[in-house]
């Protein structure tokens, strides 16, 4: 990407981002820079160059693609998941119907054309739903479910991820290369920039690691 278009903004959104999509040499890599927070290719330590594991078929068609690698991938180990702790957490048994088997075959076997429209995605869904529901309630922008994460970051949650976040412990436990982590966690708590997404993967991965692998490692060596 041109270095003069690096550092542009338009109103309040930073088009930074912009660069790893524009730059992309396939569709495979194209669906990637869409759903990872983290492209640099040195953080994880020794996984540079690794094979990626979750291909799809040829399917003629890039956005085909991109809805098997979600249907396979990001379905099921991301959203799912939390729907079922969630739900199990106060003990609901919780329910997708449109993953029932007959329905997710019909949808498999729909034409693009009945499933993007002008440029508008769920076009069949949503001329059913246009039967039964006032317009209102469907194009409407969703409403999800964030958190102020950015300013806890900063503020309450701070000391335990400056702990988490140690770059002698990060150095120590040799998954990752703490330099830009410690860089985006100084741009983060100056407000230069807004990493809350990027910090929280590495915060989650830590915790972890702290909680169940250090006593291990713990009984292992007899300390």
């Amino acid at each position: 990407m041109r270095e003069d278009f690096k550092d542009v903004r338009v109103g309040d959104i930073d088009v930074r981002p912009c660069e790893r999509v524009l730059a992309v040499a396939d569709p495979d890599a194209l669906y990637a820079a869409l759903v990872s927070h983290w492209t640099d290719t040195g953080l994880v330590r020794g996984a540079a160059g690794a094979p990626a594991t979750n291909t799809a078929p040829p399917l003629g068609d890039v956005r085909a693609r991109m809805m098997f690698l979600d249907a396979t991938g990001y379905l099921p180990d991301d959203i799912l998941v939390k729907v079922d702790r969630a739900s199990m957490a106060v003990s609901l048994e919780s329910r997708v119907p449109f993953l029932d088997h007959s329905v997710a075959e019909f949808a498999w076997r729909l034409p693009l054309a009945m499933k993007m429209r002008n440029n508008q995605g769920k076009w069949l869904l949503r001329q059913v739903l246009y039967r039964y529901v006032p317009r209102q309630l469907i194009e409407r922008g969703k409403m999800g479910f964030s958190i102020p994460l950015d300013s806890w970051l900063r503020g309450p949650l701070r000391d335990w991820a400056e702990a988490l976040l140690d770059p002698a412990a990060l150095q120590r436990q040799g998954c990752f290369d703490p330099e830009p982590i410690r860089d985006k966690w100084r741009e983060h708590l100056s407000g230069t920039r807004n990493w809350q997404h990027h910090l929280w993967v590495i915060l989650m991965f830590q915790a972890w690691h702290q909680q169940h692998q250090a006593p291990v490692r713990a009984a292992r060596t007899g300390a």
